[in-house]
């Protein structure tokens, strides 16, 4: 049980120090890096936030709500990316009307699913890694 802890908190520091984990091919000898933050946001974000994170996705047009502008997160908070509130966000703590009520959050539920289905050893480290790469993901969209 320790050493399983202790390995996912080790591939959290590994995702969040880079987001980029290089992933080799048996067809070929070149290494090409994957990252998860970007899969992940693309796969189940932008639809909503666009692919540069402002709010323009492509179900703007079809949604009642606002979308927020994921690129000036940490300007409307003094500099400071608040990944704890975007982490709480994505898993379903914080109510964000958008996304539905606390009842039915859309990604940590998921996610939590997924690593169940697939008989994962431990569910919620999976969840984590999947939440933290995809925060540090938005943490790269700020504007400059």
């Amino acid at each position: 049980m320790r050493a399983m802890m202790i390995a996912a908190a080790m591939l959290s520091v590994a995702i969040i120090g880079g987001a980029r984990i290089v992933a080799y091919s048996a067809e070929k000898s070149t290494a090409d890096p994957v990252d998860f933050g970007k899969r992940e946001y693309e796969s189940n974000c932008a639809v909503c936030h666009g692919r540069s994170g402002k709010g323009d996705g492509p179900y703007t047009a079809v949604l009642a709500a606002k979308i927020a502008d994921l690129t000036t997160l940490s300007k409307r908070n003094n500099g400071v990316f608040p990944y704890a509130r975007v982490e709480g966000i994505i898993d379903g703590r914080e109510a964000v009307k958008a996304h539905g009520t606390r009842d039915m959050p859309i990604w940590g539920r998921d996610y939590l699913f997924e690593a169940t289905y697939m008989g994962m050893p431990n569910p919620e480290a999976y969840v984590r890694v999947r939440i933290l790469s995809l925060a540090d993901y938005v943490h790269r969209l700020q504007a400059k």
